[in-house]
């Protein structure tokens, strides 16, 4: 076996996983296109109607279909025709320039990968979002992948809103076999937050996921929490948090892009989690929240199983979509 064939067949079985996890979204996307051009040979008002009912249906968003139609009817307009036959591979490149939209400049101070080289240490990570989105398990598929890609990994149970958030965390903490730092429900989260990173430093942790309570009913109260855990990290580690990670649910749909346009008037996320995206056929948002809020999404759930937490790579979402 060659050096690096662990490493390829882990790749590959990824891209398995990312398949499958899309079978959903793509199973409805292209039933969905198939019947709007139905009977169709050239794309005209009709079918670009027909279209736009798929997209706005399939979540990709209001706003970021209309960008897409007007692309298309530019496209006619210039080209004059375009055969249904040749749809698939225009949303297909539309599709693909939305992803790669460039992103916010914290993007490249990102590791590229869980193995990479960590651009510092701690790599201090504050994770945002509403209960029930995946929040914790995300948290602990993050723990269980830098921890298998050898690093050392710490947890901050800075969620003290509910009982049950600290119980959760500290169980899947015991799970993964990696420390945690928790008050118990009703502490200062902000405390909470210092004492991981305090701990974090006196034992030479290499990455530090802290858990916080979402709360949006009450934003101005979540805005306030969220700067002051900031502000107390920030006087041990001057550049903390690295990544302000908001963990979506990909099953609610519009619901996530709300979420989105929420959390991030409340603080300042710079990174993304899709969570559900293999139990969904609404796989779509994706596309809609990258072009809305040019927020990089960082990591995308395909499944239970610890692995089944994904790196997003735009390239293979879109093979996934279209191939």
């Amino acid at each position: 076996m060659g050096l690096f064939d662990f490493l390829r067949k882990t790749k590959e079985e990824e891209k398995q996983t990312l398949d499958q996890g899309l079978q959903k979204t793509k199973s409805s996307f292209f039933q969905k296109l198939t019947k709007s051009i139905l009977g169709k040979t050239t794309v005209d008002d009709e079918v670009l109607d027909n279209l736009e009912e798929t997209l706005i249906t399939s979540d990709v968003g209001v706003d970021t279909t209309l960008k897409i139609i007007d692309h298309l009817q530019d496209r006619i307009r210039r080209d004059r025709y375009i055969s249904t036959t040749e749809l698939n591979s225009i949303l297909r490149a539309e599709i693909s320039q939305l992803l790669r939209k460039p992103a916010n400049d914290t993007e490249n101070l990102f590791p590229s990968d869980f193995d990479a080289p960590l651009p510092k240490r701690p790599y201090v990570i504050l994770v945002v979002g509403v209960n029930g989105v995946g929040k914790t398990t995300t948290i602990a598929k993050l723990a269980y992948r830098y921890k298998a890609a050898g690093k050392k990994v710490m947890l901050g149970a800075a969620d003290t809103f509910r009982a049950a958030a600290v119980e959760q965390l500290q169980l899947w903490a015991d799970r993964v076999e990696v420390p945690i730092v928790q008050q118990g429900m009703n502490a200062d989260p902000a405390s909470v937050a210092y004492d991981t990173l305090q701990s974090a430093l006196a034992k030479d942790i290499d990455v530090v996921i802290i858990d916080t309570a979402g709360r949006l009913h009450n934003k101005i109260g979540l805005m306030n929490e969220l700067s002051k855990i900031r502000k107390v990290m920030q006087k041990l580690v001057p550049d903390a948090p690295h990544e302000v990670l908001l963990v979506l649910d990909a099953s609610t749909g519009q619901n996530a892009i709300e979420q989105a346009r929420q959390f991030t008037q409340a603080t300042d996320v710079n990174a993304l989690a899709l969570t559900k995206l293999d139990g969904t056929a609404k796989g779509g948002v994706i596309i809609g929240i990258s072009d809305q809020f040019h927020i990089p999404v960082r990591y995308i759930g395909l499944g239970e199983k610890m692995t089944d937490l994904q790196l997003f790579n735009p390239d293979d979402f879109v093979d996934s979509l279209f191939d």
